[in-house]
């Protein structure tokens, strides 16, 4: 983020190379939101909330929902809608990944781990984020010991760069953690994000497919920006989405206190000096 802050409109070196010179993806500097119909947008603010209630229907149950609030669409576009926004059904399903993407899956690591310090997981997802005209997609890395989030980013497209700068700016800001845990999506199982990791000797851990609850503690962070901020200020633009998430990631770190750590801020574990 700071290095964004560097970016200027009046210098005589175009945006474009600016961001090139600092490494900064260049999607996340303007927070334009990605476009749909009015109408789809109104059913994708319905699958999300639906979505977050029930995170085990999949396209044949949210249809007959769509239906239930007078939305009369077909399958196939509620499945391109989901598809859109990286909601899947959440149950365990036979891993039909391509063979092409088999090299980079990769196994589970919590299970059974024992997680008594900041820096040893980090758990990283993205989430689309309604907008009145449009969305945006967030990504976000919390520290599952302390609940503290390390690292966040805004942008408009879904590319595997964009996950990639968040996670190293928060390796600058906080060090590297041992573990990073993620989903399968295309962004987690390419040659750039496995490189990226395997470059700073960072073990990679991966959710079963369709295994929502093996990267609880994210979700329950998506639970908790969505319930209680996004769904309750629907921001114009994305420079407005930006300062509310920066000013809410300040909240949720520094204020809001959690029963899972002791009703303790995440910032007072996180920033705990080790024994």
């Amino acid at each position: 983020m700071e290095l964004r802050a560097l970016i200027s409109d009046n210098e005589q070196i175009s945006v474009r190379r600016q961001c090139e010179l600092l490494g900064v993806n260049r999607s996340g500097i303007y927070y334009s939101p990605k476009e749909e119909s009015t109408e789809n947008l109104s059913i994708m603010e319905l699958l999300d909330k639906e979505h977050l209630e029930h995170p085990t229907h999949g396209v044949l149950q949210l249809q007959d929902y769509l239906f239930s609030m007078g939305f009369l669409v077909n399958h196939k576009r509620v499945r391109r809608l989901m598809r859109v926004m990286r909601i899947v059904a959440n149950y365990p399903q036979k891993n039909l990944s391509k063979l092409g993407q088999a090299a980079y899956i990769h196994p589970y690591l919590l299970r059974g781990l024992c997680i008594e310090r900041p820096n040893q997981v980090w758990a990283i997802d993205i989430t689309y984020i309604a907008m009145r005209k449009g969305f945006m997609y967030l990504t976000a890395i919390i520290d599952v010991h302390s609940r503290y989030i390390v690292g966040w980013g805004l942008h408009n497209t879904l590319q595997a760069e964009n996950v990639k700068e968040v996670l190293e700016n928060a390796i600058v800001k906080y060090g590297k953690p041992q573990i990073v845990n993620s989903d399968q999506g295309s962004q987690f199982t390419c040659p750039l994000w496995i490189e990226t990791l395997n470059k700073h000797s960072i073990r990679i851990s991966m959710d079963g497919k369709r295994r929502a609850i093996d990267n609880i503690y994210i979700e329950r962070f998506w639970r908790t920006i969505k319930r209680d901020y996004v769904y309750l200020n629907p921001c114009e633009n994305g420079l407005e989405l930006y300062k509310g998430i920066n000013w809410f990631m300040k909240y949720y770190n520094t204020i809001k206190t959690h029963q899972g750590i002791d009703r303790q801020t995440p910032e007072s574990i996180y920033l705990k000096p080790c024994a």
